[in-house]
């Protein structure tokens, strides 16, 4: 048996699957205080529903927001930062580009490191070698004489150009770990492979600040784990695959996007099952919404991406997040407009509705109020929903507004799915893509209940809500393959890029990340990331194994003329950057449909654009072959399906509900 369990903003989801057998889930309200209570408590749950000890769990596989939450509240180590001497307030230079075009006074995010807290090392390496070594007397003096006494919680050490020559670093970390005892120390070398100074740095010092609090989150939760019969903890990547605990405690910067990625991965088998290689993910939690992009069976990457302000310069699925869940508060801005978000009632108080002390309205009580959830069924952990104190919630703000309940209700509505439809036309439209040539594939607990309307907004004809869609994260995290990342600024241009060169290069790396791996290998994947020369990025070329030069030059030209509409083919191509991933093997899931028997129909008045039409109401598990004719509404076990008029369907033998909308024939329409 296989356990996910994924930490969301409002609540804590798990899944038990065994490979060709069903599914058994649970939800329950996150812990903010404590992320480790609810995750028990979800365990707890989810092996009485399946009536399984905890001794037959194979393996646990974890999602979490620790990281993520302690960056975006400020709640990191103190951290300490020894650069060469001379680029100490590199992360606070920066680019120094503007944070916002049109605003001149707003600045950036305020360094994780201040100025006291950054050290020079009396040393200096250059592309080529070294130009001022290291001495060890006076490494030990920085450390002993200038940095202890500073009672740091962590250390950054990034100097220039260690990706290629690493050994004052090491030095550094091993005085830092005899004199200092247990600080934690995080080595650029040992994250970041690849050169840019400011980037490598950051990331770094993210590192550094970000791990202390994960590491105790994760040692406690292992410790909890192991006294009730379960296996320690893996934790998911920002790349999509599972690592192990120790390296997630010593990296807490690979998992800042760890709850997302189980997301896509459950997508991606999902998206399999149902035979749709072209699939635009949306997954609507309570406190904030994630887009991505399966094209062609592939989730496309990013080696560099922005957390709320901080370049983070590691591997990581290409997410897009916009602050729009169910949780998210609906207010009156000063020019009198409705807004909605990013601020959200989390877990705790959580939506009016929710009976706990919530008084702003949120997407959930206009949902509510709408029809769209149903008062008489139970959320997770058996939470009732309470319409009276979401109409008080709606009520207040539609007084400030000047408008009835209802029509405030629908506001909010239509105000969240603006937002939520900027990130996916950000992510296809604004990239050239097509969304109609595209299935929507809605999850999170809020997710179903949108997906209509944003599929019409987009053209896109098909829809693919899974039986799981409430917890699909934590279903990505049971179904996720281990994997290993590593990458190397190698700078191979005209002469120097040889076959030999290339492929030494190549190999090595192959060779570290398959070690790294620590169990049998089931695919490796190879970027080569190049440009012209002069230029200042990069474009990825998927040439995985080749050792011919012209072969990537061929392919880069015909990338670089696809992004930008033109090649240079007598211009010099430099090979910047390899990137190896390698991944250990994935079970083998098909979740399967219930087997119950239909469930008794009964309808219900549902609000549509103003007008309240009869819908229908099917609640709990639907059977492989239920039809399904708009307007309807699914109460599942973990989320809410709503059907518009014009959409219709049927449940296939995964569980998975396949809409059209009237009118789609071809897939080519």
């Amino acid at each position: 048996m296989l356990l996910g369990v994924d930490v969301g903003g409002t609540f804590t989801d798990a899944v038990l699957v065994g490979e060709g057998s069903g599914i058994h889930t649970a939800k329950v309200p996150s812990t903010p205080a404590e992320q480790s209570v609810g995750v028990l408590d979800a365990v707890r749950l989810v092996l009485a529903r399946a009536g399984v000890r905890a001794e037959q769990v194979e393996r646990f596989a974890h999602g979490m927001t620790v990281a993520t939450n302690a960056l975006l509240e400020g709640r990191t180590a103190r951290t300490a930062l020894i650069a060469t001497e001379g680029f100490t307030d590199v992360i606070e230079l920066a680019r120094q580009d503007r944070a916002s075009l049109y605003e001149l006074c707003r600045g950036g995010p305020v360094p994780l490191v201040p100025a006291q807290l950054r050290f020079g090392a009396p040393e200096r390496n250059g592309p080529d070698g070294t130009l001022r070594a290291l001495d060890p007397a006076l490494a030990r003096t920085l450390v002993g004489e200038q940095l202890a006494p500073s009672r740091p919680q962590a250390v950054a050490v990034a100097l220039l150009h260690s990706y290629a020559y690493p050994d004052h670093e090491r030095l550094l970390g091993e005085l830092i770990s005899e004199l200092l005892g247990d600080v934690h120390v995080s080595l650029s070398c040992e994250l970041v492979g690849t050169f840019r100074e400011y980037e490598r740095t950051a990331t770094t010092v993210l590192d550094a600040a970000l791990s202390p609090l994960l590491g105790s989150y994760l040692r406690s939760l292992s410790t909890d784990a192991l006294r009730r019969g379960l296996p320690e903890p893996q934790v998911m990547q920002s790349s999509g695959g599972l690592t192990d605990a120790a390296r997630a405690a010593d990296h807490a910067a690979l998992t800042v996007l760890s709850g997302p990625a189980g997301g896509v991965g459950g997508a991606l088998l999902l998206a399999e099952l149902a035979g749709e290689p072209d699939v635009l993910c949306f997954d609507m939690g309570g406190t904030s919404c994630d887009v991505c992009l399966i094209d062609g069976s592939q989730v496309a990457e990013t080696a560099e991406r922005t957390i709320a302000g901080r370049p983070l310069a590691l591997p990581a699925l290409d997410i897009h997040t916009v602050g729009a869940g169910g949780g998210s508060i609906a207010w009156r801005d000063p020019g009198g407009a409705l807004r909605v978000g990013p601020a959200s009632a989390g877990a705790v108080p959580g939506p009016a509705c929710y009976g706990r002390g919530g008084t702003s309205p949120t997407v959930t009580d206009a949902n509510l109020l709408l029809g769209r959830l149903l008062e008489d069924s139970p959320l997770a952990g058996g939470l009732a929903l309470d319409r009276s104190a979401a109409l008080g919630a709606v009520s207040g703000l539609a007084r400030e507004l000047g408008m009835d309940a209802l029509s405030c209700a629908e506001g909010i509505i239509r105000v969240a799915e603006s937002e939520m439809l900027g990130a996916l036309r950000l992510i296809t439209v604004e990239r050239g893509i097509d969304p109609r040539g595209f299935a929507l594939l809605p999850f999170g607990g809020a997710g179903p209940l949108h997906a209509a309307a944003l599929a019409s907004e987009l053209g896109i004809r098909r829809i693919l809500c899974p039986r799981a869609s409430g917890v699909l994260c934590a279903l990505g995290l049971a179904a996720a393959a281990p994997r290993r990342d590593v990458s190397r600024t190698v700078m191979l241009s005209g002469p120097s890029l040889t076959p030999e060169a290339l492929s030494a290069a190549r190999d090595s790396l192959v060779a570290e990340a398959s070690a790294a791996l620590d169990a049998p290998r089931s695919r490796v994947r190879v970027r080569h990331e190049l440009r012209y020369r002069g230029q200042s990025f990069e474009l990825p070329v998927e040439e995985s194994m080749t050792s011919d030069p012209d072969a990537l030059r061929a392919a880069f030209a015909e990338a670089h003329e696809l992004r930008y509409g033109y090649r240079d083919d007598s211009a010099e191509v430099e090979l910047v950057n390899i990137r190896v991933s390698a991944w250990g093997s994935a079970p083998a899931l098909s979740p399967q449909a219930a087997t119950a028997t239909v469930p008794a129909l009964e309808d219900r008045a549902i609000i549509f654009r103003g007008n309240s039409l009869e819908a229908s109401i099917h609640r709990g598990e639907l059977p492989p072959g239920t039809p399904l004719q708009g307007p309807a509404l699914c109460a599942l076990p973990e989320a809410t399906l709503l059907v518009p008029p014009g959409w219709s369907g049927e449940v296939d033998i995964h569980g998975t509900v396949n809409l059209r909308r009237a009118g789609t024939g071809s897939r080519e329409e």
